[in-house]
């Protein structure tokens, strides 16, 4: 897809982050933008300032892991502006459960599991039905993360793992199927987002029994020592948004912000074809 101005977009997750710059990069470049997010006066107010701005946005409050409400998110964005031409299935959480992978509760695996890879499987459910159906060019982003190529380490790299997986099975299906459409998977290494703070929108009826949204101590420590990284050294999500662009035009599958991953997704690669046991992953951010 090369002419973005008329076209339509969808973006899950778009109130702040990644999904904000995303959402923010498809306005300048003359689209009409369905803003979606679970957390409404962050969405609000950005919705406001894009508008503030003289782009033509709509913001609509969904809960990702919920099919239902992604499905008024496509009632809404089709009955506002007739057609979708890009989704961005981008919503996410960090989902940070126990240190080791047997100790994260079942509630930690339905959130997690809920947003990052049920949340794009809604997506595709619900939208891509319609955009067959109008036969023009399009384009769907999946958005996971490095962690989804590099070694498995949590909850948080099984989802995005998941994600990877769910793409490419949907790049083979459009292209059996003759499709115009098109997709990308977004695997960001460090952006400068506040992912690492998700716990905030974590709905009641997953909290364990005794936790609250709030970070532990400890918890916080880690979190704040993220935030000061992706501060620090991370991408601007303004950034990542012109690499989806450019991946839009180009028809590139993956989508990948940096290179400093790249010795440990070979070494995986290499040690799956060579059957030897996983190496310690150093690289991983504290958890």
């Amino acid at each position: 897809m090369k002419d973005f101005a008329g076209k339509v977009a969808v973006v899950t997750g778009a109130a702040s982050g990644i999904g904000l710059g995303m959402a923010t990069r498809f306005a300048q470049e003359g689209m009409k933008v369905v803003m979606a997010d679970v957390e409404e006066p962050v969405l609000e107010a950005s919705v406001t300032k894009l508008r503030q701005a003289e782009h033509d946005v709509l913001g609509v409050v969904t809960d990702v892991s919920s099919g239902a409400s992604v499905e008024a998110l496509r009632d809404k964005a089709l009955e506002m502006y007739g057609k979708v031409h890009v989704l961005c299935n981008n919503a996410g959480v960090g989902g940070r459960g126990a240190a080791e992978i047997w100790g994260a509760t079942e509630k930690d695996w339905q959130w997690a599991l809920g947003v990052n890879l049920w949340g794009v499987i809604h997506g595709v459910r619900a939208f891509i039905p319609s955009m067959l159906a109008h036969g023009e060019e399009g384009h769907i982003v999946n958005t996971s993360s490095a962690a989804g190529l590099t070694p498995g380490t949590c909850v948080y790299s099984v989802t995005k793992h998941g994600v990877v997986s769910y793409t490419e099975a949907l790049f083979y299906d459009l292209q059996h199927a003759g499709s115009k459409l098109h997709c990308s998977v977004l695997c960001p290494g460090i952006i400068n987002t506040n992912i690492m703070y998700s716990t905030r929108n974590r709905p009641d009826g997953l909290l364990d029994a005794g936790s609250g949204r709030e970070l532990t101590p400890d918890g916080k420590a880690r979190a704040d020592r993220v935030k000061e990284i992706a501060e620090t050294t991370g991408m601007e999500p303004s950034e990542l948004a012109g690499l989806v662009v450019n991946a839009i035009r180009d028809e590139q599958f993956w989508i990948l912000t940096h290179d400093y991953y790249d010795d440990a997704i070979r070494e995986r690669m290499e040690g799956i074809l060579t059957r030897t046991n996983p190496a310690p992953f150093e690289s991983r951010l504290p958890r």
